[in-house]
C-alpha cells in the first residue's frame, strides 16, 4: 500500500511550477498594459523577436539543436503554421488588454477546454460522452447570451479560444519536445517580427527608441515574460498528471477575470454575468467528467 501511495503522489515542485506558470499568464494584463502607447502590432513584433533571442540561448544551454536540425521541410511548414496561430493569439490578447477587454479575454481562456473538445469532434472525429456534449451545449448557450447582451458576438473571446485550439491541433503534427518546438516556432516568425519592428522605427511610428530606456527595456522583457511560464509549464507537464494540469488551468482565466473586474473596473451587466455563470457551470460539468474518467480503470 505504501508503494502505491508513493507512485501516485504528486511532485510538489512540478505542481508549483505549473501554478507559477498559470499565475504568470493570469497576470499578463498587468504587464502588457505597461506597453502603452505602443501599438499592439509593435508590441507583438518585439515580443516574438526577443522571445526568439531568449529561446536560442536556452536551446543552446540545454543542447537541443539536434532536434531542430533534424526537422523536415514538412515539419518546418507545420511549425511555421503553428507559430502564425500563436502569434494571432498573442496579438489578439495584447489588443484586448489595450482596449480594456480583459474580461472578454478571460472568457476566451475559460472557453478553451470546451473549444478543444469541439475541435476534436469536428477535425479528429472524436466521440464525446453525453456529459461532454452537455458542457459544450451550455458553452454555446453562454456565448449566445453574451452576444445578445453585447449586441455582437464576443469575437475576442472566440478568436482567442479558436486560435489556441487550432494551434494545439497543428502542434500535434510535429511531435517535438517543448523547448526545441517553441524555439523553432519563434525562429520561423522572427524574420517577420524583426522586419515589422524595424519598419515601425523607420517610419517614425516606433516607440522602442522614442520613449526612453525604460520603455525599450519593457519591450525587451516581453521575451522572458513570454518564455518563462512556457518553460515552467513544459517542466511541469512531464511530471504532473494531465487531469491535475487541466484543473490548475483555470487559475489563468480566473486571475484575468478578477483583474478586469476589480482592477480595471470593466462593466459586468446582468446578461454578461449569466453568460459567465453558464460557462463556469459548463466547465464544472466538464472537469468533473474529466476527473471521473481519469479514475476509471483502463
Amino acid at each position: 500500500m505504501a508503494t502505491q501511495r508513493t507512485s501516485t503522489a504528486l511532485d510538489g515542485r512540478a505542481v508549483a511550477a505549473a501554478v507559477t506558470a498559470y499565475a504568470m499568464w493570469g497576470l499578463f494584463p498587468a504587464f502588457w498594459a505597461l506597453m502603452a502607447p505602443s501599438a499592439p502590432v509593435e508590441v507583438l513584433a518585439h515580443r516574438i523577436a526577443w522571445t526568439a533571442v531568449l529561446m536560442v540561448v536556452v536551446l543552446s544551454v540545454v543542447r537541443g539543436w539536434r532536434d531542430v536540425r533534424a526537422m523536415s521541410a514538412r515539419s518546418w511548414a507545420m511549425t511555421s503554421a503553428a507559430g502564425l496561430l500563436i502569434a494571432v493569439n498573442w496579438g489578439l490578447y495584447i489588443y484586448a488588454v489595450f482596449v480594456g477587454h480583459v474580461v472578454e479575454a478571460a472568457l476566451g481562456y475559460f472557453m478553451s477546454p470546451l473549444v478543444n473538445v469541439l475541435l476534436g469532434v469536428v477535425v479528429l472525429h472524436e466521440r464525446l460522452r453525453p456529459v461532454q456534449w452537455a458542457a459544450v451545449a451550455l458553452a454555446l448557450v453562454a456565448v449566445t447570451v453574451i452576444a445578445v447582451e453585447n449586441g455582437a458576438p464576443p469575437w475576442i473571446a472566440l478568436g482567442l479560444a479558436t486560435s489556441f485550439g487550432v494551434y494545439g491541433l497543428v502542434k500535434r503534427t510535429v511531435p517535438m519536445d517543448a523547448v526545441p518546438g517553441f524555439t523553432a516556432e519563434s525562429l520561423a516568425l522572427a524574420p517577420i517580427a524583426v522586419a515589422v519592428a524595424v519598419g515601425f522605427e523607420v517610419s517614425g511610428a516606433g516607440t522602442f527608441t522614442a520613449l526612453g530606456v525604460g520603455h525599450a527595456l519593457l519591450l525587451v522583457v516581453g521575451g522572458p515574460v513570454t518564455a518563462v511560464p512556457l518553460l515552467l509549464y513544459a517542466a511541469a507537464a512531464r511530471r504532473v498528471p494531465l487531469t491535475v494540469l487541466g484543473v490548475l488551468l483555470y487559475i489563468n482565466p480566473i486571475l484575468q477575470f478578477l483583474w478586469g473586474v476589480l482592477v480595471m473596473g470593466e462593466v459586468m451587466p446582468p446578461g454578461r454575468w449569466v453568460g459567465f455563470v453558464l460557462v463556469w457551470v459548463a466547465l464544472a460539468v466538464f472537469t468533473v467528467d474529466l476527473l471521473r474518467g481519469a479514475r476509471r480503470p483502463r
